[in-house]
């Protein structure tokens, strides 16, 4: 679919002893172990309960990373929170919205449909669900990044590798979604209604009741309704979505929930790609932001169902097993037209087409057990965590192709309505059906050598395995990590990290197999800092990734000579930085959240994913009025250095084409009419600045100006 980016002895040995690891964690949780004194537990505050901390962008403790429940300075790499206070204030209705809004993320929209996420130069494919791992590929859109905002309590991102708890994956970063759980002994809820530019239309409703007289079983359903054209002309989408949670008490120390997460988006008239970059005689074209270059016959629809189950049993000395476990299932199905060649400047003429029907599933298995807590040894407190998990994930993606010449096309130009008829299309063919399986053992210590010093040690052994139609391929690995924290003082420490990278690809050549697995290094070292009890937190890092065999597009070669783009292994990959964000209240009525990244990737041909910007800063604040406490205002601003990609033009050489530097700015405003009711508006690309979000051969235009409305009821 896409052009651009469409056992042996010793081994058991290993399994046994890392499945020892997971044996004597559970036993020493059974066993009475003895706690120290000090022991201090924080509880983060839950947003909306009224205090000023439930309003914080910032959380007291988080377990990414690690899976140890740690305050964010004592955890050895780059972490961002994005708080559900934040997504509300910022708007942030979408997973791609917040990664667009976090600091050292990089977005690439392909084209109204497909995003794809970036890191410090490499690309994000951990997806993770409550910690349950999903890998993605920007080949397919399965609708990842446009998962409603709604349902989650707040997103973490982890920037480097992260291999010890997700396994296989790329070094950029993980994102992890936490979901909001039923946790209110009374009926309380939320009603939202919003209307904005270009039509948008959002209902959302999020209510929580006690299903028994003592509130040991609680539920919680939210149900969401959006619909919207755009600045694309003839473009309409409609999203559904619907999510439920029951969570019970068993005993005093046993919680049970299951949960079902339903999203459905439908879109008419999408685009495949983008406006061609120059006309036939060499000149850059310049369309109307509105030109939609979709076929009027085109359609995109995704379905993504997931079922999950989690048991937590928290024992008397303060160990903890878990069981989590889920069931996904996600389906796309599209009709779509790409716009090929350059058209003449005065007519519009000459441009062909290339159509493309495909459909795709998705399953996802998994399950994930793992025991945490504390343990004594030479008179010192320590905490061990150790886990097995497993996953089985299917993809089969099938396609049907169908051109249409210059004559057929018409003239293209800012006018084009697309009022085109159909491709006679060939025939359905199989593009791929593969099963994907990961198995993993992992255990991680963090030991406390001294007062202000600590030491984080671990590793994940993984089995990784995939068979179907582009044939067998198995690997198995053991990814070391290593982090020591040191405090300097109570508000400072100073932190370093090491872990190797292992990610087996999705991409393929142009024959059809599989790229080997990348492998690699990753050094992080830098300082934390925390005030006001955590409430505001900084970071400041420094990185080094080193790569081998990542997976670069293959100019215009594509798979088995399939609409699909084929890919070659770089070389010598390396990205090296420093990053820093500043994140939460600095006073009662200030939050803010300051974000700033630089990097220099490189490979055996030059700069690495040239596309994506190597400097970025990100800032966004709220205030409370002191004269008018009732009315909170705030606002931010993005900014990017400029990028280039190299692209084939009308005179078949290559040349390079630039997206130079350009900040979007943002404003809200939030009025608090009771303590029920509130009003908020919202505007984005405040200063209407034209860009590109995709330039190459072909050029994809950034969001215009737009605004919302919203009001919303709380009981």
């Amino acid at each position: 679919m896409s052009f651009y980016g469409k056992e042996n002895g010793a081994v058991n040995n290993k399994m046994r002893f890392a499945f020892s690891l997971l044996a004597l964690a559970v036993a020493s949780a059974i066993l009475p172990a003895q706690a120290a004194e000090d022991d201090i537990i924080v509880n983060g505050s839950t947003a909306g309960s009224g205090d000023a901390t439930s309003q914080d962008y910032t959380v007291k403790t988080t377990t990414a990373g690690t899976k140890m429940n740690l305050a964010p300075r004592d955890v050895p790499q780059s972490f961002s929170v994005i708080t559900e206070q934040r997504m509300k204030d910022q708007n942030l209705e979408s997973v791609g919205d917040v990664l667009d809004n976090t600091t050292g993320v990089a977005t690439e929209i392909i084209d109204s449909e497909r995003s794809a996420y970036f890191s410090r130069g490499f690309y994000i494919n951990n997806y993770t669900f409550d910690d349950i791992p999903t890998s993605v590929s920007d080949t397919w859109n399965f609708g990842d990044a446009s998962e409603d905002t709604a349902i989650y309590d707040r997103i973490e991102v982890v920037r480097g590798a992260t291999g010890l708890m997700t396994g296989a994956g790329n070094p950029g970063a993980s994102v992890n979604m936490v979901r909001k759980h039923a946790d209110s002994r009374e009926f309380t809820g939320n009603v939202s209604v919003s209307y904005g530019s270009w039509n948008k239309q959002r209902y959302v409703a999020d209510l929580s009741a006690p299903l028994n007289e003592s509130g040991s079983v609680r539920g919680r359903v939210i149900a969401g309704y959006q619909d919207q054209d755009s600045w694309l002309d003839r473009y309409h989408k409609r999203k559904k979505f619907l999510y439920g949670v029951i969570d019970a008490d068993v005993t005093d120390n046993t919680t049970v929930s299951l949960g079902y997460d339903y999203q459905q988006n439908d879109t008419g008239n999408p685009t495949w790609g983008g406006l061609p970059t120059w006309y036939s005689n060499g000149t850059r074209t310049h369309y109307d932001r509105s030109t939609n270059v979709s076929a009027d016959w085109s359609r995109y629809n995704i379905n993504s169902r997931k079922v999950f189950a989690n048991v937590k049993h928290d024992f008397d000395n303060g160990w903890t097993f878990r069981v989590n476990g889920t069931h996904g299932e996600q389906t796309f199905n599209d009709k779509l037209l790409y716009i090929m060649d350059f058209p003449d400047e005065a007519t519009g003429e000459g441009t062909s087409g290339f159509g493309s029907q495909d459909r795709g599933t998705r399953k996802l298995d998994s399950v994930d057990t793992y025991a945490s807590g504390p343990f004594a040894l030479f008179g010192r407190q320590h905490e061990l965590v150790a886990g097995v998990s497993y996953s089985r994930q299917h993809n089969a993606t099938y396609s049907q192709d169908g051109s249409l010449d210059s004559s057929q096309m018409g003239s293209f130009s800012s006018s084009w309505n697309g009022n085109v008829a159909e491709p006679e299309w060939e025939g359905w063919y199989q593009n791929a059906n593969d099963v994907v399986r990961q198995k993993s053992v992992y255990s991680a210590a963090r030991f406390s050598l001294a007062d202000p010093l600590s030491l984080i040690v671990g590793a994940r052994y993984t089995e990784w395995s995939t068979t179907g139609s582009s044939g067998d391929m198995r690997k198995n690995n053991i990814t070391p990590y290593g982090g020591l924290v040191y405090d300097i003082n109570d508000t400072w420490s100073a932190y370093a990290s090491y872990t190797s990278i292992f990610q087996p690809q999705t991409e393929r050549d142009s024959s059809g197999q599989y790229l080997s697995p990348i492998t690699g290094k990753n050094y992080e070292t830098g300082l934390k800092s925390d005030w006001m009890d955590g409430r505001l937190t900084a970071t400041f890092a420094i990185f080094r990734i080193e790569q081998e065999n990542v997976g670069q597009e293959d100019g215009d070669n594509h798979v088995n000579g399939s609409s699909e783009q084929a890919y070659y292994a770089t070389k010598g990959a390396v990205s090296k930085g420093a990053e820093f964000e500043l994140n939460g209240a600095l006073t009662d009525r200030l939050q803010l959240t300051f974000g700033a990244t630089r990097y220099v990737a490189t490979d055996s041909d030059g700069r690495f994913n040239s596309n994506m910007p190597q400097t970025q800063l990100k800032l966004y604040t709220r205030y409370q009025l002191p004269m008018l406490p009732d009315l909170t205002v705030g606002g931010g601003v993005n900014w990017q250095n400029r990028t280039f990609q190299d692209a084939t033009g009308p005179d078949g050489e290559t040349q390079r084409v630039y997206q130079g530097s350009y900040p979007l700015a943002s404003l809200f405003a939030r009025y608090q009419i009771n303590k029920h009711f509130a009003v908020q508006a919202n505007v984005d690309n405040l200063f209407d600045r034209t860009y590109y979000s995709w330039l190459s051969d072909y050029g994809v235009y950034g969001e215009p100006r737009n605004y919302s409305v919203s009001m919303s009821y709380q009981f």
